[in-house]
């Protein structure tokens, strides 16, 4: 007999393939989707392994970007610091400003770090253009990502402020810069030309060093910089530690959720690739007692059916590769913005290590019944072929039969019971695939709720300026749990114009205006708090605050003087709990605190607390927010109160409705499509289990339907071989995935340096928990209705004839 390919045993392996048609595209496509899901998670996997340090290598990114005085140190000056011992290479100088923009809609962004830069290439922060082209001349700006979010697209316009007379600039690309070296970019010559009294151009330096591993090197590094310019030239220096420490911050959040969606992914592809290959030689034992019959010896045996499972798992191997990295491109893309890194791309180890596994998986799913098979005695391998074991479920027909269903639906019923270990691979496939859908289900509800808790001062209709300019008020997208914010926006002491309005005249105007449904002020001040060293940032209400209060871990929200809310990581931080009483100082002032409830606040300032405005007199509200009565435009109430309040000195404009956070989007995206993927794994598991058990009851109804058994009657038989493996899937599977959700959801707020608070935890109705449990019924059914389509559909003469 040949060895390979050709002879005998060659027609063996290519007869097995391509009779068995059915079975042979199902191996392929199964293992396709389930070596698919593998590569998707373990792509996902390693992009959440020290992202940031992965990127700013490979961008060459700045261990210190320094900001440089133009009036007191010159170009070659600032060149020459390149050969400051310990540099080993810089970029720059790029003029710099920093602009207040606003978009198209009148809303007023965070304020943004804007260099000038001809090209994106350097030999420090090497750019990457994830979408669009460079800005070549003037009038265009390229935007970061993370300032981009899901409102900035090439092609998008914004203004540099809200004077009359700002230049408008279009964006022509989204650019991410590992190192944030700036928010966006345009030419030297726009930067420039930006230049105004009340914006100041300064030189952008960017170094990196031999040794930058810690805050000691960084601040040595720092000394001499300023050592090598005239004195008062440098005005500031960034360190990347800081950076990686937000970048960080900003990726440990989605890792527990990647994790959990990777260990889904790979276990399941572990089950349905061992039981798919498996069965399909289990089924052929008595073909392979007629080829021991006819001469083939037990190891040519074990070749042939082991070969015949690798050609069609082979081809699904390759297949899925391919499709694993296609569909892993836009999930990389999505998580580049998640994490703010360069581009991510599938590692090719992956794709060798899924393909390397898969193989082994289905080797050794083919090659255990292959040996069982090469054991048996040849007409004891064409009996057990022949059908299952005698006596095997009997017990099961017997207990089915009594109860009151039609015959064809509980011989289905007890049909299961006939194959204990596909039974049992069949229930873990329709398990993990309702964990999948149970968890993401309570994952993308939790998400949606994050977002809707965040930032809530973001919900008012109107904001209402008590300058011309925005002084403390945030617009645009919230930030992400964990992620970098912008820098805030300066305190109203610094940031306010001379001229600032009266608030008490700017109140007034707001109670007189018809539309008014409720306000309160704000503003935010830096205040130190007893104890604790460094700068705290304080967020102060004035009036009825509810609507713009944040949702609570524990406690109330400020209700009067005295009273202080602060988030989990200030509690953590200074050792506080609940009830204790801290001072805080504002302005030489000091006033005792007491600590009143705990605020799911996911900003990134480290010590952050909110207030009422009361305990602090010399602080002023810098905007009020508004809501309108209902049927109310905001547009045309922010254009009615802003001709109100500017002969005061204010201004005000229409809050744009915040769009859902990146984060959130893409982590929705994410889950989505791996559940789509996991679901689909799980049904192409129970569809491939029911068509070797058809295949392999063949002549059995043939049988049933010589002694008049319908093609109705025919579905429901198979239909209801799957229904109670569907049943108790969906009872392992909801509360497996509730159990899960409950578990990473908390791990994920911890890494983003919170607690998350009841609404965003406990998501789940009881109507959507039986719903999911009733996914797992659906994916069974789903799975076994194409094999019983064609079980009804053969003819009975050619069933019984059928082997």
């Amino acid at each position: 007999m040949s060895r390979f390919g050709t002879g005998a045993l060659g027609r063996v392996v290519r007869s097995g393939v391509g009779r068995r048609r059915v079975q042979t595209v199902v191996i392929a496509v199964a293992v396709m989707m389930a070596v698919a899901s593998a590569v998707v998670a373990g792509s996902l996997m390693v992009a959440a392994d020290a992202p940031f340090d992965k990127a700013f290598d490979r961008q060459n990114g700045p261990h210190i970007t320094a900001e440089y005085d133009p009036a007191k140190a010159t170009t070659a000056e600032l060149e020459a610091t390149g050969r400051v011992d310990g540099v080993t290479a810089t970029a720059g100088p790029y003029p710099v400003a920093t602009l207040r923009p606003v978009d198209a809609g009148g809303g007023h962004l965070l304020p943004i770090t804007l260099a000038g830069r001809s090209t994106p290439y350097a030999d420090v922060d090497d750019l990457d253009l994830s979408s669009g082209r460079w800005a070549t001349k003037p009038g265009e700006i390229v935007l970061t990502s993370q300032v981009a979010g899901p409102v900035f697209k090439p092609g998008s316009t914004l203004r540099t402020s809200d004077a009359s007379d700002a230049p408008t600039l279009t964006v022509v690309g989204i650019a991410v810069s590992a190192g944030r070296s700036a928010d966006a970019w345009a030419t030297p010559a726009q930067v420039k030309a930006l230049a105004s009294q009340d914006t100041r151009v300064t030189s952008q330096m960017l170094y990196r060093l031999d040794s930058a591993g810690t805050g000691g090197h960084i601040a040595a590094a720092r000394k001499q910089l300023a050592a090598a310019v005239p004195e008062g030239a440098l005005l500031g220096t960034e360190s990347y530690l800081d950076t990686k420490r937000a970048a960080d911050a900003g990726a440990a959040p989605t890792i527990p959720f990647l994790i959990a969606f990777g260990v889904l992914g790979i276990a399941m592809s572990v089950i349905i690739v061992g039981s798919v290959v498996s069965g399909a030689v289990g089924t052929s034992l008595r073909r392979i007692g007629i080829l021991k019959a006819i001469g083939f010896t037990p190891r040519e045996v074990v070749r042939a059916y082991v070969a015949q499972a690798l050609i069609p798992a082979g081809v699904g191997i390759a297949l899925g590769v391919v499709l694993g990295n296609l569909l892993a491109v836009p999930l990389l893309d999505d998580t580049e913005q998640v994490y703010g890194t360069a581009s991510l791309s599938v590692a090719w180890w992956v794709d060798v290590l899924v393909l390397v596994a898969a193989l082994l998986v289905v080797g050794i799913a083919a090659l255990v019944p292959a040996l069982r098979a090469g054991r048996l005695r040849t007409v004891e391998a064409i009996a057990v072929g022949r059908a299952p074991r005698t006596g095997r479920g009997q017990w099961a027909h017997r207990a089915a039969g009594r109860l009151p269903l039609p015959r064809a639906v509980t011989y289905g019923l007890a049909a299961p019971f006939a194959h204990p270990v596909r039974t049992a691979a069949m229930l873990l496939a329709v398990a993990f695939g309702t964990v999948a859908a149970t968890f993401a289900v309570g994952l993308t509800s939790s998400l949606n709720a994050v977002g809707e808790a965040q930032d809530p001062e973001n919900h008012a209709a109107v904001i209402v300026f008590t300058s011309a300019g925005p002084a403390v008020a945030r617009g645009g997208p919230a930030p992400a749990p964990g992620t970098a914010e912008p820098p805030a926006a300066p305190a109203p002491d610094t940031a306010e114009p001379s001229a600032a309005a009266d608030p008490a005249r700017v109140r007034a105007a707001i109670e007189a205006q018809s539309g008014t449904a409720s306000y309160y002020g704000k503003t935010q001040v830096d205040v130190t708090v007893g104890g604790v060293s460094g700068i705290a940032q304080a967020s102060l209400y004035e009036g009825d605050s509810r609507s713009g209060a944040y949702e609570m871990i524990s406690g109330h929200w400020i209700t009067g003087r005295g009273q202080v809310v602060v988030p989990s990581r200030f509690l953590e931080k200074t050792g506080t709990e609940i009830g204790d009483t801290i001072r805080v100082t504002h302005e030489q002032r000091t006033q005792p605190l007491r600590i009143v409830g705990e605020a799911f606040d996911t900003s990134d300032d480290e010590l952050e607390i909110h207030a009422d405005l009361a305990d602090f007199p010399k602080a002023a509200p810098g905007v009020f927010l508004v809501e309108v009565k209902s049927g109310v435009s905001a547009t045309a109430y922010a254009r009615d109160i802003a001709a109100a309040v500017q002969p005061l000195g204010g201004d005000a404009s229409a809050n744009p409705s915040s769009e859902q956070d990146n984060l959130v989007l893409i982590l929705n995206a994410m889950a989505a499509l791996l559940t789509l993927m996991l679901v689909s794994v799980a049904g192409l598991g129970v569809l491939n289990s029911v068509v070797l058990d058809t295949r392999e009851r063949v002549h059995d109804l043939g049988v049933c339907k010589a002694l008049g058994m319908s093609p109705r009657q025919t579905v429901s038989l198979v239909l209801a071989s799957v229904a109670g493996i569907g049943v108790l899937g969906g009872l392992i599977g909801v509360p497996t995935g509730f159990a899960l959700h409950g578990f990473v959801l908390p791990v994920m707020g911890h890494a983003a340096g919170t607690d998350l608070p009841p609404s965003v935890i406990e998501v789940y109705e009881t109507p959507q928990l039986i719903l999911l449990g009733l996914a797992g019924i659906a994916i069974a059914l789903l799975g076994a209705l194409l094999p019983a389509g064609w079980a009804a559909r053969t003819r009975t003469a050619t069933a019984l004839r059928t082997e």
